[in-house]
């Protein structure tokens, strides 16, 4: 028998993001997801060795590869829409219920626990490890998204300007210590040239 779980998860380079917005340079759920991965393992270990948390920075890169695997099915549905109403919001989380159902259905029993736990982070009861994972990996998704604003804007595209005030605003509500280190430390580079970095 065949499964075709990882064929599907490499289609995730297929799935385009910021549908809505003219951008400088495509970016596909793939690299999203690689690039949240690489966050949330940061947010964890600036946590760990500068405010004495104790999170398993591994654990949380690859709850982060993980995290948009249903828009395989889904694609990507900006934020704007998800969020433009609660029944709207509700839908698409059950779309995403049984788009994560039909991956899993993909892997061998043998390994369905495993990948469960991938798939639909922190749905057993007693998983609060992954759930508070889970906060440092949608802190990490909200600051890619930042970032590719950062990026956007300093190429001189406008339109990212409104998205990046709100992500800004939406990272500062987090409260958390890492995100602002990250933001003080790490954010600025990446609205320097290659010249200035060097």
């Amino acid at each position: 028998m065949s499964y075709h779980f990882p064929a599907y998860m490499y289609r995730l380079r297929s799935i385009k993001r910021w549908s809505l917005m003219r951008s400088t340079s495509t970016e596909n759920v793939a690299e999203h997801s690689f690039h949240v991965a690489l966050l949330a393992h940061l947010l964890c270990e600036i946590g760990n060795s500068l405010f004495n948390r104790e999170l398993n920075s591994d654990r949380a890169a690859t709850l982060a590869l993980f995290h948009d695997a249903t828009e395989v099915f889904t694609g990507d549905i900006p934020t704007p829409v998800k969020h433009h109403n609660p029944r709207l919001l509700s839908n698409f989380r059950e779309m995403e219920n049984i788009a994560a159902e039909r991956l899993l259905s993909m892997v061998p029993s043998e390994l369905q626990a495993t990948y469960d736990q991938l798939l639909s982070p922190g749905k057993e009861e007693g998983n609060l490890k992954d759930k508070e994972l889970m906060i440092y990996v949608k802190a990490a998704d909200s600051l890619d998204a930042y970032l590719k604003c950062a990026w956007e804007l300093t190429c001189g595209n406008r339109e990212f300007a409104v998205a990046k005030d709100q992500l800004q605003e939406k990272l500062q509500r987090l409260t958390l210590p890492e995100v602002s280190y990250f933001l003080e430390h790490f954010a600025p580079s990446f609205e320097m040239t290659l010249d200035e970095l060097s």
